[in-house]
C-alpha cells in the first residue's frame, strides 16, 4: 500500500470527525479563547508539517489531494499562531462552506483509502 493510502486513511476518517463535530458544535467559535486558537493552531501546523514532509507529491492524480490538505494545515496552523485574536469563525454562510468543503474532501480520501484502487 502506498504512503497516500496510508495518509488518506488518517486523513479522510479525521476530516469527517472533525468536521461534523464542529457543525453540530459551532458556537464554540463564538467566543475567542487566543490560548486554544494557539494551540490548535500548532497542532495544525505540526500535522501539516508531517504531512509535506513524507508525502509531497505533485501529479495530476488524486493523491495531490493529500499534498494540498497538509499545505493547507501548514498555512491555517500559521495564521492560527500568528493571529490567535483574529475572529476565525467568518460568517455562518463561510463556516458551513467550508465545513462542506472539508467534509467532501474527508469522505474523498475516505473513499480513495480504503476503497480506491492505486
Amino acid at each position: 500500500m502506498t504512503n497516500s493510502k496510508h495518509i488518506a486513511q488518517l486523513i479522510g476518517p479525521t476530516l469527517i470527525a472533525i468536521t461534523l463535530s464542529e457543525a453540530l458544535n459551532l458556537e464554540i467559535w463564538a467566543v475567542n479563547l487566543a490560548a486554544v486558537t494557539y494551540l490548535n493552531g500548532c497542532i495544525l501546523f505540526a500535522v501539516g508539517l508531517s504531512i509535506v514532509r513524507v508525502h509531497n507529491r505533485w501529479t495530476f492524480a488524486w493523491p495531490v489531494v493529500v499534498t494540498l490538505v497538509g499545505w493547507g494545515a501548514i498555512l491555517g496552523g500559521l495564521v492560527r499562531m500568528f493571529a490567535p485574536q483574529a475572529h476565525q469563525g467568518g460568517k455562518n454562510t463561510v463556516k458551513y462552506a467550508v465545513i462542506i468543503l472539508l467534509l467532501s474532501i474527508g469522505i474523498f480520501l475516505t473513499i480513495k483509502g480504503y476503497i480506491g484502487n492505486e
